[in-house]
């Protein structure tokens, strides 16, 4: 049992991505101690973002615009306060990173340069070298982060459950090492920063370690979970048989990169009046279809970006380059794959959930700014900008924190095999998919019940459980979440939450 003396006052932080280090900086000089599964700024699906951070910058912009952007591409299921947060507050934020030393594009007269990207209706993607701007931010944040005296960093450490008092109280975390060797650490403020669950299905571009174990971790508590059914597919991951699949940028479209099919046609305007700039989940389901039909899909980046690619878009270029794809001549090959997880543990403004002692940042949080399809490079400004928030929040409450009583004896929750693993990727891949028919949410149900029989309630599987529960549940499309046989959405717009105990898995 980690304790001591800061026990009582110390932030513990479960995760070490954009999220959890920025919230690290923020609570100084309150001691926090992050865990860390990998080696800072390693494994975090942070550092993979390509097309970098929204906000409303320039003079023709606004928050106001930004926030209606936002609303707009959420599919009737944005809370409009939290649109309101998010974009006032992305400047104050982007200033907070260029003074970590965040090298963001910059025009000729020194002005941040923007990008345009899907369903943004103007240019407002602040990017790093074209498409390094999660590395170029975590970067930033890890040089910070080690020289800071009030973090201390447990890396090769992995959370697996959440330590409770007799009152209910988040008062720790068990943790497991490689060796599943296991670790309790107390503190009298519990943080989930855990990201998302991508990795839950077979094609993904998040790391392995993206299995929705925040989610599980909160739920098994008692906490809320909401809107778990909306999953986000990056129309255009490529196609090149790499797991996880790297990306092509949205911003390449919004350079001009076209989407074409296999005999080099345009397609995209018979979908979307938007065409290839349309909303990310009417391009994904648009390809889908498209490879439904025995099509195939490709970006064609050659006019727009051409030889200028490697140094616009030097991580693609790098990534199609390995796949023997030279994408200044040659088309790229693209797919839709599981990507962002619009639901998750339920937050208020100041992302405490519904657990005393627990609040939950980043992607493992639903903060209600997303809805049922997140506007493009909202992702990495909800982390931060909720992360400022909790930060505040802690530093105010931090004198009246109370450690808790005596942690309760928890059992870790127990392990899901490889092949239990590779079994629950293909029906989440199969029946939860960009196109939910009526036998796939039942399927998947069923399917994953038996998963929890063979294997008991693994994080994973819990996480996979409240997801396909809430897509069973929701008869219409909207946003990620398309049934062919409820085709249109139903009004008024409902969001969803549900408990561990509303999945009846007992």
């Amino acid at each position: 049992m980690n304790s001591g003396p800061a026990a009582g006052h110390r932030v513990l932080i479960l995760g070490a991505g954009l999220a959890g280090l920025f919230l690290a900086l923020r609570l100084a000089p309150r001691p926090c101690i992050v865990i860390s599964p990998a080696p800072l700024g390693e494994a975090a699906a942070s550092s993979w973002a390509q097309g970098g951070l929204a906000a409303a910058l320039s003079a023709q912009d606004s928050p106001q615009a930004h926030a209606a952007d936002t609303i707009a591409a959420g599919g009737g299921l944005v809370d409009p306060v939290v649109a309101g947060i998010l974009a006032h507050d992305g400047p104050a934020r982007v200033a907070d990173l260029l003074a970590l030393g965040v090298p963001f594009d910059r025009s000729p007269d020194g002005a941040l340069r923007q990008s345009l990207e899907a369903a943004h209706s103007f240019a407002r993607v602040a990017r790093v070298a074209g498409d390094l701007a999660g590395r170029a931010i975590m970067d930033a944040l890890v040089t910070a982060v080690l020289k800071a005296d009030h973090i201390e960093i447990l890396s090769g450490l992995s959370a697996a459950a959440l330590l409770q008092d007799a009152n209910g109280r988040v008062i720790g975390a068990a943790c497991h090492d490689a060796g599943f060797k296991r670790e309790d650490i107390l503190a009298s403020e519990v943080v989930l920063a855990s990201g998302g669950a991508g990795a839950l299905w077979r094609i993904t571009t998040n790391p392995s370690a993206a299995l929705g174990t925040g989610l599980a971790m909160a739920a098994r508590a008692g906490a809320l979970i909401a809107d778990a059914e909306f999953m986000q597919f990056h129309p255009t991951a490529l196609d090149i048989g790499v797991d996880p699949a790297p990306l092509a940028t949205e911003a390449l479209r919004g350079e001009g990169a076209r989407l074409v099919d296999q005999t080099g046609a345009a397609f995209m305007t018979r979908f979307s009046p938007l065409g290839d700039l349309a909303a990310r989940d009417v391009v994904a389901r648009a390809i889908h279809q498209l490879r439904s039909d025995g099509g195939q899909a490709f970006l064609d980046a050659r006019a727009a970006v051409g030889a200028h690619f490697p140094q616009a878009f030097p991580t693609v270029f790098a990534a199609c380059m390995q796949a023997g794809i030279d994408p200044r001549i040659s088309l790229m090959p693209v797919a839709p794959a599981a990507h962002y997880h619009m639901g998750g543990i339920a937050t208020d403004l100041w992302a405490r959930t519904s657990v005393e002692g627990l609040s939950a940042i980043g992607e493992c949080a639903c903060t209600g700014a997303h809805g049922a399809n997140r506007l493009a490079s909202n992702s990495l400004l909800e982390a931060v900008v909720f992360a400022a928030r909790c930060a505040q929040r802690l530093q105010a409450e931090g004198a009246l924190d109370q450690a808790g009583g005596a942690a309760i004896p928890a059992p870790l929750p127990p392990h899901l095999p490889r092949e239990g693993l590779q079994r629950l990727n293909s029906i989440m891949e199969a029946h939860v998919g960009v196109v939910r028919g009526a036998g796939d949410r039942a399927g998947a149900w069923a399917q994953i019940t038996q998963l929890i029989a063979q294997y008991g309630q693994s994080n994973p599987l819990l996480a996979a459980a409240f997801i396909a529960k809430a897509a069973s549940l929701r008869l219409e499309s909207r946003g990620g979440h398309y049934c062919p046989d409820y085709p249109a959405p139903q009004e008024p717009p409902i969001r969803s939450f549900a408990t561990l105990a509303d999945l009846d898995l007992a």
